[in-house]
């Protein structure tokens, strides 16, 4: 039987100068000696060894191969190759979920008595970590304006040791400057990590900008369709080894299902996100023409003060959008309850178009004085646009804009 297993290093190397949509398919697969055609899966929690010397060589790192799936796992070990392949990156590190990825940069990199320097402009299961966590360790934490560069140099300390963001964030889809901000953590000996979830790699390559760490909710877009949890750190390969370190000894780690499913994610993700970013670009335009909306947020959009910015750093605005409606809590509950096709959930990055208010769900638990500095109001609502026809996602959402104006 064929042992295709030694033919990895060349086929990978004839892939070196691949494409994008070729590396989304191909990069990291490793075929058995069964010759499969489509990515194994290992479902396996540990490994067999041919003597007590190879196992201890396995153990002590001395030699390469699977210890325990707790941290090495073959399926795994596709996806994190494929997805470091179409970042850029030397490296990446798997995760549990998207948070559990924040998590490990943390364990990680810092120790008692850093400091943190983030956006205000964050997911609110972010900032929990940070204020709830974090902070329990002795690890100071500052919060800045992610538009405004003076407000990251004023907050910098000597103990600063990372910086923290989202572009585009969430909800607002703020963009920063990714080239600015890296020139600044490089002046400053700080690492730079960015969550790159709303764009994906498709989109937006935050490291080709001079970022040191990438940071995936995988159960968003690189899934596509709302099945599996999961996240990934994706970087040069000194910087993510203690990462591994943390997984190795705390466990949030992925599951092998989990990582074949992103792994097919991976094969079409090209094609949906410039599928989703012409749904919302379409949903956008249509919503700042609605007289019961009185705000749109999506960098596709002239009006978007970063405009310019998202045109030169992403290749398009994504899927996901916000904007205000004429009123309150009462008037954005309203246009929620009044749909009928579009899904009432906090996700993102599914095939199916999701709506949310942000103030009470993804952003609940900041404080009042926490949602006003970040400018989430109460009439704030994101849309994360699927790929259902564009007539029947403004039809969902006329329902009860429309109403709010009789």
């Amino acid at each position: 039987m064929s042992d295709f297993s030694a033919d990895y290093d060349r086929y990978q190397s004839d892939l070196s100068d691949a494409d994008f949509a070729t590396l989304a398919v191909r990069a990291g697969q490793v075929r058995t000696q069964e010759g499969e055609h489509g990515e194994a899966i290992f479902p396996t929690s540990s490994y067999v060894f041919r003597s007590a010397a190879e196992a201890a060589a396995r153990f002590s790192g001395e030699q390469e191969g699977n210890v325990y799936s707790r941290y090495t796992n073959p399926t795994v070990r596709t996806f994190e190759q494929r997805l470091a392949a179409l970042e850029g990156g030397e490296a990446c590190v798997a995760t549990a979920s998207g948070m559990a990825a924040i998590y490990a940069v943390c364990m990680a990199h810092l120790q008692a008595g850093d400091h943190l320097i983030c956006s205000r402009s964050v997911f609110g299961s972010t900032n929990v970590l940070f204020e709830k966590f974090l902070r329990k360790f002795n690890i100071a934490i500052s919060y800045v304006d992610l538009l405004d560069m003076a407000s990251w140099h004023a907050a910098y300390q000597d103990n600063t040791r990372l910086l923290f963001l989202e572009s585009p964030s969430n909800p607002l889809i703020e963009v920063a400057d990714l080239a600015a901000i890296s020139a600044f953590a490089r002046d400053t000996n700080t690492l730079l990590v960015v969550d790159n979830c709303f764009c994906t790699p498709a989109l937006q390559r935050p490291l080709s900008l001079g970022a040191d760490l990438v940071i995936h909710s995988a159960t968003k877009y690189i899934d596509g369709q709302g099945r599996c949890l999961g996240g990934a750190v994706v970087g040069r390969r000194e910087l993510l080894e203690p990462v591994v370190g943390v997984l190795r000894s705390a466990g949030p780690t992925l599951s092998p299902f989990n990582a074949w499913v992103f792994t097919k994610g991976l094969e079409t993700l090209d094609i949906r996100m410039q599928a989703h970013s012409r749904n919302a670009q379409q949903v956008a335009e249509w919503l700042l023409q609605h007289p019961n909306v009185v705000k749109v947020n999506y960098a596709g959009l002239p009006s978007h003060p970063q405009y310019e910015l998202a045109q030169r750093q992403q290749s398009a605005a994504g899927g996901v959008l916000s904007f205000e409606v004429r009123g309150g809590r009462e008037q954005a509950w309203q246009v929620i309850d009044a749909t009928r096709m579009i899904s009432i959930t906090a996700n993102l990055g599914d095939t199916k178009t999701t709506i949310t208010h942000p103030a009470t769900t993804t952003h609940g638990r900041l404080t009042d004085e926490q949602r006003d500095a970040a400018g989430i109001r109460q009439s704030l609502l994101r849309v994360a646009v699927g790929l259902e026809s564009v007539a029947d996602i403004q039809r969902d959402l006329a329902r009860g804009l429309d109403a709010l104006g009789e």
